[in-house]
């Protein structure tokens, strides 16, 4: 290695070589000129000295006026202002705190005039156009009305109904279950049958256990069937049959528009599909696979062929529709989806219609009836009366909301949240994840922006609900001075597209996030 003396010879005799403004003078020209008079060079460069002397003039001073900024309040005469000492938040800590907890609410909190709230709300929740909204809001902790706007009168809800198919999902099939989907021993050992038990999230990939979309997927389930009949010698073609009978009677439900199935809003219902029965994970729109079990079988019977080829075995093309044999079968491989209680939140926070009639079917199965559109409406208006919500005059046409047939009233929504906020139930308590949050997740993601609801933001959680005449919005908020509230908001005969009645909707609710109302 060369030594710093030798290194920095070695470039300055670089430089010399490079750089002209370090050669040295040539003391003998090859080609002398003439010296002209020194008064004569001076005149010459008069300009010039002249301009650097303005130039100079205006510079220094700029100088010593910005200088602070780059130098500090110390540089030459720049005024001396004492810095000020970071708050204690913003020093870097000493140690680590002990860890906070969120302290429950106050029970001793304020509750908010009724009159108050009255006022408030009377002046946001109007239409833009035509129609009207009802409303309701209560005290969580209590029951007591603080609001109320023709609030047992009958509504369409639109996807407001997924509250109340929340609640009978977790009451009657359980927050931590899950839903199996099971490859069995058919009736010959070259045949084997695809049960399906309820999973519509199955991912066409491997198995992600941190998912609630994919969390069982084919390829696994693929795999573990191949090493299975390959422990077992299976070499010739093999059959895939699938049995989703566990769903009876109509995989489309009459209630609703053939425009809105055709749409993508949802599609005939089975127990069995990828994506909650959408051609990718990430899709929210668009046609929809219209025989949803069968699409998956088919993809599971495609993976199913690529494990076979090490496996030895190759399987038969096309997948029939049998039900499974009679008595004990063997489970060659089986995968099961997320918990109900992870899946209810992504309904929740997404508005997914399809898994919401799904649940229905599954609520309905598990208490007894049959997984059809009437048993799924009958189990979640018992589930309802069980939890001491009345429900005579509630009338569902389907649990998802898509049906312009169902009648429920503000009051009703208003209570089916306190039950999940605050009552006996705690099984319950599982939704309280998925209701979106105001400017920040799921279908309320890109609203409570502007000025006259950004109070709102973060601190509103709702479930929405939107048809063509229809637009709702039910949850909870924690008001200005502690306590919890619970409300619904139902708007029917809108004027389509106006786009004041979804701000009324944000508006009112924003009210009660900022609402001091107690009087005091």
């Amino acid at each position: 290695m060369k030594g710093v003396d030798q290194a920095g010879a070695e470039k300055q005799a670089s430089d010399k070589q490079e750089n002209p403004v370090l050669r040295p003078r040539n003391p003998r020209p090859r080609n002398p000129r003439p010296a002209k008079s020194a008064s004569k060079g001076f005149v010459r460069f008069l300009p010039l000295v002249l301009l650097i002397l303005v130039i100079a003039a205006v510079a220094v001073p700029m100088g010593l006026g910005v200088a602070p900024g780059f130098f500090g309040p110390g540089f030459l005469g720049a005024a001396r202002t004492p810095i000020p000492k970071a708050p204690a938040w913003q020093q870097i800590p000493d140690g680590l705190s002990r860890a906070q907890v969120v302290a429950p609410l106050d029970p001793s909190a304020p509750v908010p005039l009724p009159a108050d709230v009255t006022r408030q709300l009377n002046a946001l929740l109007t239409p833009d156009g035509g129609g009207d909204f009802t409303g309701v809001v209560q005290d969580a902790l209590t029951g007591l009305p603080l609001y109320d706007r023709d609030g047992g009168k009958n509504r369409v809800p639109a996807s407001n109904m997924k509250l109340l198919t929340a609640v009978a999902a977790l009451r009657a099939i359980g927050p931590e279950t899950r839903f199996g989907t099971r490859v069995l021993t058919g009736p010959s050992a070259s045949t084997i049958v695809l049960r399906a038990g309820g999973d519509v999230l199955l991912g066409a990939g491997p198995s992600r256990p941190g998912e609630v979309m994919g969390h069982a997927g084919l390829e696994t389930l693929a795999a573990d069937t191949a090493r299975a009949l390959k422990d077992r010698g299976v070499t010739g073609p093999v059959t895939v049959q699938l049995d989703d009978t566990i769903f009876t009677g109509p995989a489309l439900n009459p209630a609703w528009s053939l425009d809105d199935v055709a749409a993508g809003e949802t599609a005939p219902v089975f127990p069995l599909a990828l994506n909650s029965a959408r051609t990718s994970p990430g899709a929210t729109t668009g046609p929809r696979p219209q025989d949803a079990a069968l699409t998956a079988a088919q993809a599971f019977a495609g993976k199913l062929q690529a494990a076979g080829d090490a496996a030895g075995f190759t399987v038969a093309s096309g997948v029939e529709r049998a039900k499974a044999p009679a008595g004990k079968q063997d489970v060659l491989a089986s995968v099961e989806s997320a918990t109900v209680r992870e899946q209810v939140d992504l309904m929740l926070e997404t508005s997914d219609n399809y898994l919401a009639e799904t649940f229905g079917r599954m609520a309905a199965l598990s208490v007894g009836k049959p997984g059809t559109n009437d048993g799924a409406t009958a189990a979640v208006s018992a589930q309802l009366a069980e939890l001491g919500i009345a429900t005579d005059s509630m009338h569902l046409a389907d649990v998802s909301g898509l049906a312009l047939g169902n009648q429920v009233s503000a009051r009703q929504f208003a209570d089916v949240v306190r039950a999940i906020t605050s009552g006996p139930d705690t099984r319950l308590r599982a939704a309280l994840a998925g209701f979106p949050v105001a400017g920040l997740t799921g279908t309320l993601g890109d609203r409570y922006g502007d000025a006259s609801t950004s109070q709102g933001a973060g601190l509103v959680r709702a479930k929405t609900g939107t048809l063509n005449s229809v637009i709702a919005l039910s949850g909870y908020v924690v008001d200005a001075d502690g306590r919890l509230l619970v409300f619904s908001f139902i708007g029917n005969g809108l004027t389509p597209g106006a786009a004041g009645n979804k701000v009324a909707l944000d508006r009112s609710a924003t009210a009660l996030a900022a609402c001091g109302c107690s009087g005091g």
